[in-house]
């Protein structure tokens, strides 16, 4: 059953971004659900998105806001997402579909990037390796012109699975880059494992990757065009060279007032913090994106990771497999 989800109220000038992002939209096999700078369709058998869609431009790619690393369920799927433990010891990545790198403008669309709706079990090697060159090469790309971008795993039987809810392990992922002022689409199809070759080398049809998925895309074209832009498999007007030549912007991270109210005092409480959600460690409870960790009889280290990326090195705390920080 599709889900539509209302846009959310956001100030005058992102009403436009929303707008573009809702442009091109591929035909949903799944629910469809919109979050600020992305849309996806969410596939539950699989326990991933079968496609994530955004709009992408130098505004979204030279923000400042850094990683938050907060991976976590995704409360609009209304069948439920994988969950963290899915992934614990699988082996795999959870690997980006709309990545961080271009949620770079606003602390909720980064947050939401980290959604486990818009994640994906992805071979270590792949995920920091060819896929992040790609991402990389798509922002250059973008730095001078404003493109549609829909991406995801390929969805099929007989895919191995990882965890409880058994999370489909795609054996490719595929790309799709639009850009509708030079009227142009390039497409990847790349496995999840080493990127042994140059990225032009996966380079197919948008008609291959309809065959492969079962999905419409670019429906909105007009006929004529959309035949012969999907059918279409060539790098002419794609610089495989470029690089992102603007600085993105310096990210001060200044500290605010926490959001949350002091149960003492009832009145907000006193401390600053940086967290995205601009609530302090102690108030974390009370972030409207919070969601309480099963209660276990672990003992010993934090299991969540830093903003460097690296695994916390406080003990556990509470019965939970995390600290009092995270």
């Amino acid at each position: 059953m599709i889900h539509f989800v209302k846009k959310l109220i956001l100030l005058l000038v992102f009403v436009p971004i929303i707008s573009f992002g809702q442009s091109y939209l591929p035909k949903s096999n799944g629910e469809l659900v919109s979050h600020v700078y992305y849309t996806l369709s969410y596939n539950e058998k699989h326990e991933q998105a079968e496609w994530v869609h955004y709009y992408l431009d130098k505004n979204r790619i030279l923000g400042n806001i850094e990683r938050t690393n907060n991976f976590r369920v995704d409360k609009k799927v209304l069948t439920g997402t994988a969950s963290l433990a899915d992934y614990k010891g699988s082996g795999y990545d959870r690997g980006h579909l709309a990545p961080a790198g271009d949620m770079k403008s606003d602390k909720r669309s980064m947050s939401q990037s980290f959604l486990l709706s818009n994640i994906s079990p992805q071979n270590a090697s792949f995920n920091r390796g060819g896929w992040k060159k790609l991402e990389s090469l798509v922002r250059s790309w973008a730095e001078n012109n404003a493109l549609y971008i829909t991406t995801a795993g390929v969805l099929e039987d007989n895919l191995k699975t990882i965890g409880f809810n058994e999370v489909s392990v795609p054996n490719r992922f595929y790309k799709l880059i639009y850009n509708p002022k030079d009227q142009k689409i390039i497409a990847f199809l790349i496995p999840n494992e080493k990127v042994l070759y140059p990225l032009a080398s996966y380079i197919v049809s948008v008609d291959k990757i309809e065959n492969l998925t079962g999905i419409d895309f670019y429906s909105q074209l007009e006929d004529d065009l959309e035949e012969k832009l999907e059918s279409q498999k060539s790098i002419k007007g794609w610089n495989f060279d470029s690089k992102l030549t603007s600085v993105p912007k310096t990210n001060n991270s200044i500290s605010s007032q926490c959001s949350g109210i002091a149960k003492s005092t009832g009145n907000q409480c006193k401390n600053k913090t940086k967290n995205e959600n601009g609530y302090c460690y102690v108030h974390q409870k009370q972030s409207p994106d919070y969601i309480a960790p099963p209660k276990t009889n672990y003992v010993g280290r934090c299991n969540a990771t830093t903003k460097k990326g690296t695994r916390c090195k406080r003990n556990a705390s509470n019965g939970i497999r995390f600290c009092w920080q995270h």
